[in-house]
């Protein structure tokens, strides 16, 4: 497969595009933070965003989806990421949606698949129990009880996990903590009894949750994949969800970028645009060249979810991309930042949105420290 968009493709980003620009610019996120909204996205353009068929492009027909590939889904996140747009789009679809095609057993994805796509049943990972991403670092305990199992434990950083209606928890039924093996997925209930869910205000003005578990009960059909091999279907999910991630910060770094350009091209000193300054022209050529290189990684991380590459090469091009782009988004929002002058750190001006969308961004699901080392080892270092 190229390492290009076909003709749909382009199609479909420029209908994102529009979409987003028209319905879900960042006036729309301004005014969802301003209103202290209690969901923290609009529901109006989230169904309009499925009426699209945007919850539907990576699934199978059967399962109601558009069988459009990761690619699709890819292009419309990165417009998504230019208006910083805020939906269940990411929590829902690329993370819990992927978790379920990935290890559900054929009930489970004949049932959540399509209700997914349709916007009927919303999803969220509550997978971290600490301040950084530790995929195997679960404390939180899953006992068997009669014919099912009751858990308990704490999860921090569960995106869109105040309006998930169902949370996938990822729960320690044997092994210590760290281990690899013993982590088990559970579909809970957000309302079931025991489970006490507090939102979170992010500094980016986006979704996330702490959820406290107490003597939840679930049935053994609560189960997705097999119990104690939650890692083998988190591994791929995570990386899968890291490219989609990078997807969405690729597009908010690029619309970082125009606008700091288009600023230095408006902005006057001395009689003349400050963009004519040969210190500023380096610095916009160097991030040019970053952003040229982190579109490279994306395509070619989407692309090699789509021509189904093995699960090894698949997380190596997930850490390299959601590294690499991590790495460019925290340049060009600071550059952005420091080339607007002082005004550029008021609220008045939205070049600020996007150094708080790229502090967040860049911690979850393992920041660049965490990317590059494990690059590394997957390498052999």
């Amino acid at each position: 497969m190229p390492m290009i968009l076909n003709e749909e493709q382009n199609m479909l980003k420029d209908s994102a595009k529009d979409f987003c620009t028209n319905n879900a610019p960042i006036a729309q996120l301004r005014s969802l933070r301003d209103s202290e909204n209690a969901e923290g996205f609009d529901r109006d353009t989230w169904n309009a965003m499925v009426e699209l068929g945007w919850a539907a492009i990576p699934w199978a027909e059967e399962h109601g989806g558009l069988a459009f590939g990761y690619k699709g889904l890819g292009v419309v996140t990165e417009e998504t990421g230019r208006t910083l747009t805020a939906s269940p789009l990411f929590s829902s679809a690329w993370v819990g949606g992927t978790v379920v095609n990935l290890g559900g057993s054929d009930a489970q994805k004949a049932e959540m698949l399509a209700k997914v796509a349709t916007g009927e049943l919303l999803l969220a990972l509550a997978l971290e129990e600490g301040h950084r991403h530790a995929p195997y670092n679960i404390a939180t305990s899953a006992e068997s009880a009669g014919d099912g199992y009751t858990l308990n434990g704490k999860k921090t950083f569960v995106l869109d996990g105040h309006v998930a209606d169902q949370l996938i928890v990822a729960a320690r039924t044997s092994g210590d903590q760290g281990a690899r093996d013993g982590i088990t997925l559970f579909l809970v209930d957000r309302n079931a009894d025991g489970v006490n869910v507090t939102r979170t205000q992010m500094v980016d003005s986006r979704n996330a949750a702490n959820i406290e578990l107490s003597g939840v009960s679930v049935g053994a059909d609560a189960v997705v994949g097999s119990v104690d091999g939650g890692a083998d279907i988190l591994d791929p999910a995570l990386d899968i969800a890291r490219i989609g991630l990078s997807a969405e910060m690729l597009g908010s770094l690029q619309e970082c970028f125009e606008r700091t350009v288009e600023y230095l091209k408006e902005r006057k000193q001395f009689g003349v645009a400050i963009g004519s300054f040969q210190a500023l022209k380096h610095r916009a050529a160097n991030m040019f060249c970053e952003i040229e290189l982190s579109k490279s990684c994306v395509l070619e991380a989407l692309t090699a979810l789509d021509e189904g590459r093995d699960a090894a090469e698949v997380a190596k091009l997930a850490s390299l991309t959601k590294a690499k782009v991590g790495e460019t988004f925290n340049l060009v929002s600071r550059e952005g930042i420091q080339m607007h002058g002082g005004i550029g750190m008021t609220d008045e001006f939205d070049i600020g949105f996007f150094i708080k969308r790229a502090a967040v961004t860049e911690q979850t699901f393992g920041d660049v420290n965490f990317h590059r080392n494990r690059y590394g080892e997957l390498e052999g270092y």
